[in-house]
């Protein structure tokens, strides 16, 4: 489908972009809006309920839980930039999204997703500073240095992320504006045009390598310390409640890295996987992390957990 109609086989400029959906699952789109539609509940109660429950107990203002429910935000936003779009795609057949709203819905994916990378990382630094450094946590980390942590990761997800939509935008787009997806990623849009993405490509590349792979070192570093710090202590109960305090941080930190390299590899090397794969990988790394996060830390943080009975204890008392 042209933005020119007819057979117009010259570069353009789409004033709209055509959402294929999932291609080969079209037929499907119906039957799956109805788990869509229920991870997106999910994803908006359980989020909201940390945000919530942290922002009113002041006993959970501290660094392990302002980072929590910074993570809350940025998964919140991370659905909402993707997730409405989509129903209205598998409900009403609304494939069409403008062309400055798909570099925009571009921008926010991959912003929210270095930022999300950001605070696990300042998590992982919490759980290092609470375990090697006990003594000295409260003095590094202060509310004034968690709010600039915060405020380095929007920074950082915003420039690194900037680019993407430029580039975008100067590239010409020959024959097609199809794009065989749910949503506007880079890559996606990139392959549609018929000049040359090498500098795109390349951008793309880096940054992923950059953020991806320095975050992920810094993490492995400071669990690297934490292990050998906890392996030190003399009882073997302190050792667990050691380790038992970053069991959340490592499930999220699974959950959140495993499903987005599979769908970096899956586009950069996977070409003879199915189109359908790639974007079910795709959309389990924008979707999943979003719904389990919240839960990962609503079971195994007894905190979290009691202060969340007791608020909708209340409740039931007070109706």
């Amino acid at each position: 489908m042209s933005a020119f109609g007819g057979n117009y086989s010259g570069p353009f400029h789409p004033s709209v972009f055509f959402l294929v959906g999932i291609p080969g699952l079209e037929a499907a789109h119906v039957w799956l809006s109805i788990p869509l539609s229920l991870i997106y509940v999910v994803t908006v109660l359980g989020n909201c309920t940390i945000m919530r429950t942290i922002w009113v107990e002041e006993s959970l203002h501290e660094p392990m839980y302002l980072f929590l429910c910074m993570l809350a935000v940025v998964d919140l936003a991370g659905s909402t930039s993707v997730v409405p779009k989509m129903l209205c795609l598998f409900w009403f057949g609304s494939h069409e999204i403008p062309f400055e709203g798909c570099l925009l819905q571009m921008f926010f994916i991959h912003a929210l997703s270095i930022i999300e990378s950001a605070i696990l990382l300042a998590m992982a630094f919490d759980r290092y500073v609470a375990i090697c450094q006990p003594l000295q946590y409260a003095t590094i980390l202060t509310n004034p240095t968690i709010m600039k942590i915060g405020c380095l990761a929007v920074v950082r997800g915003a420039v690194l992320t900037s680019p993407f939509p430029i580039l975008a935008s100067r590239l010409p787009y020959c024959q097609t504006n199809v794009v065989p997806h749910t949503y506007c990623e880079h890559m996606g849009i990139v392959r549609l045009a018929c000049a040359g993405t090498i500098v795109s490509n390349l951008y793309g590349l880096t940054v992923a390598l950059l953020v991806v792979g320095l975050d992920l070192l810094f993490i492995g570093v400071s669990y690297a310390k934490i292990i050998l710090t906890v392996l030190r202590l003399p009882s073997q109960e302190a050792q667990a409640k050691a380790f038992n305090t970053c069991g959340s941080h490592i499930c999220v930190i699974v959950l959140a890295y495993t499903p987005a390299l599979f769908s970096f590899l899956t586009h950069r090397f996977g070409h003879n996987v199915a189109p359908y794969i790639h974007i079910l990988i795709g959309n389990f790394y924008i979707l999943v992390p979003p719904l389990c996060n919240p839960i990962v830390y609503g079971i195994k943080t007894k905190l979290i957990r009691d202060k969340v009975v007791g608020l909708l204890s209340r409740k039931k008392d007070v109706s």
